[in-house]
């Protein structure tokens, strides 16, 4: 029997209440009042835990997958989305058992007591590098959605700019610092995450109605026969073409990037047991989500898919109510994306904090500093997503660096540390095969990338 079997919702209560209570604090009324309302908290639901999971998984990455079967083909690209989740799957399960081992209730804590105070601080960069990198992508799109985007020459007119013209209060920039102003900052202002089930649960379902409308879209042309049969396999004619493949690996990897938040859910939960079933539950719901989005995503649009899947949705489809159900899909997504944000800024400000201010009292009740380290982040972010061009390239950076760390390389790390001798032969085997295919298929991915950079260059006005 396991440590997290024996009496996980006492233990869970003795990690949060030492979290809370700190030594250096001084001990006036006012601030052990706010400590008793911040304990008056019961637990999360599982489906609470579900949602906010799957709001954590199902972010920018969904937009994306429909151009890696534009890379590998529909059948490929399919397999290669079930055997991620799978092996994300076993990465979590990972991290959650040697947590319960070691009485942990954090990733951070976790690579702390596997390789000490370097490992923890590696970790804290990483996440710090991955979530503002997902939250840039996510203003992009947000940009692209509303106020459109141009790509090889091609403009593709924004919602606003559609039913408006184009004017300076339709542009991106202004859009987007309204956007961060009137929902990204009040939502990022919540200081526990359960908070954010409602607005998740919310967000899920604006992904469903995404997908729904997608699948209608796709099923009508089908039968009008206005879809030509997308391609099952590959398009390889030489090396370089080979090498284009692994350039799909950051994405897929980054599309399935939330052990960062298992712990902030896990720890929050009503009945800790549950976790596992918790992590299940959203990986299939993601899953289906995605194939499906991918399928008739690239279906929709085949070759001719976009980075960004959304951007598409700016054509003539051809069928009745086109211009409507372009508009419903892309609005509905965007709207899915402004709820999403919240949940991958939390463990964001929670990580800098951790490595900004490691000895100081926790950020929950120090209202001074938790107002300017998401004044700081939300910033930075507005200023990322209005100077980094394409959600692929953003993606190609925090995919084949911080998420694959955070997905498979720590996760492995850990399990072949084997600090607490738990670790089966199984587990080392499966750690030692993480590693390797994360590095190779990454290391390729990213020299793909230079080479298509470099042979670009010489041709700027390409």
């Amino acid at each position: 029997m396991t440590i997290g079997n024996i009496l996980p919702k006492k233990e869970r209560k003795s990690l949060k209440a030492k979290a809370i209570v700190d030594e250096k604090a001084p001990l006036l009324p006012k601030m052990q009042e706010e400590d008793v309302r911040f304990d008056e908290f019961n637990g999360a639901s599982f489906t609470g835990a579900v949602f906010n999971l799957s709001t954590t998984i199902i972010g920018a990455g969904i937009m994306a997958l429909p151009a890696t079967m534009k890379v590998l083909g529909l059948g490929l690209g399919i397999v290669m989305i079930i055997f991620t989740a799978f092996l994300t799957n076993a990465s979590i399960e990972m991290l959650l058992r040697f947590s319960r081992a070691g009485k942990l209730s954090s990733y951070g804590g976790l690579m702390g007591d596997a390789f000490g105070k370097y490992g923890k601080t590696l970790l804290q960069i990483c996440v710090i590098i991955n979530n503002i990198g997902v939250l840039i992508v996510y203003m992009i799109i947000i940009g692209d959605v509303l106020s459109g985007t141009s790509s090889s020459g091609v403009h593709h007119a924004g919602v606003l700019e559609g039913w408006f013209g184009d004017h300076w209060w339709n542009g991106r920039t202004f859009i987007l610092f309204v956007t961060t102003i009137c929902i990204f900052a009040p939502l990022a202002c919540f200081k526990r995450i359960d908070s954010l089930r409602y607005t998740s649960a919310l967000s899920v379902a604006l992904a469903v109605v995404f997908l729904v409308i997608t699948v209608g879209i796709s099923i009508v042309k089908l039968i009008s026969g206005g879809i030509m049969m997308p391609r099952l396999l590959p398009d390889v004619t030489d090396l370089t073409s080979f090498f284009k493949l692994f350039t799909v690996v950051p994405v897929l990897v980054t599309a399935y990037i939330c052990h960062y938040n298992v712990h902030s859910i896990d720890n929050e939960l009503e009945d800790s047991t549950q976790i596992k079933a918790v992590v299940q539950t959203s990986l299939a719901l993601c899953s289906s989500v995605y194939i499906m989005t991918s399928f008739f995503g690239f279906l929709l649009f085949g070759d001719a898919t976009l980075d960004d899947v959304l951007a598409n949705f700016d054509t003539n489809l051809g069928i009745p109510y086109g211009s409507l159900l372009n508009d419903s899909v892309r609005v509905s997504y965007a709207a899915h994306l402004m709820l999403v944000f919240p949940v991958v800024f939390f463990p964001l400000r929670l990580n800098l904090d951790g490595l900004l201010f490691p000895s100081s009292r926790p950020l929950v009740l120090d209202n001074c500093r938790f107002a300017l380290i998401s004044i700081g982040l939300i910033g930075l972010i507005f200023l990322g997503a209005n100077f980094i061009p394409s959600i692929w390239d953003a993606f190609q950076f925090t995919g084949a660096t911080a998420a694959v760390c955070l997905g498979f390389i720590f996760p492995a790390a850990i399990t072949l540390r084997d600090h607490h001798n738990i670790a089966t032969k199984k587990d080392k085997i499966l750690a030692i095969f993480m590693i390797v295919l994360a590095v190779f298929s990454n290391l390729v991915a990213i020299y793909s990338d230079a080479y298509a950079l470099i042979k670009k260059s010489p041709s700027p006005h390409e």
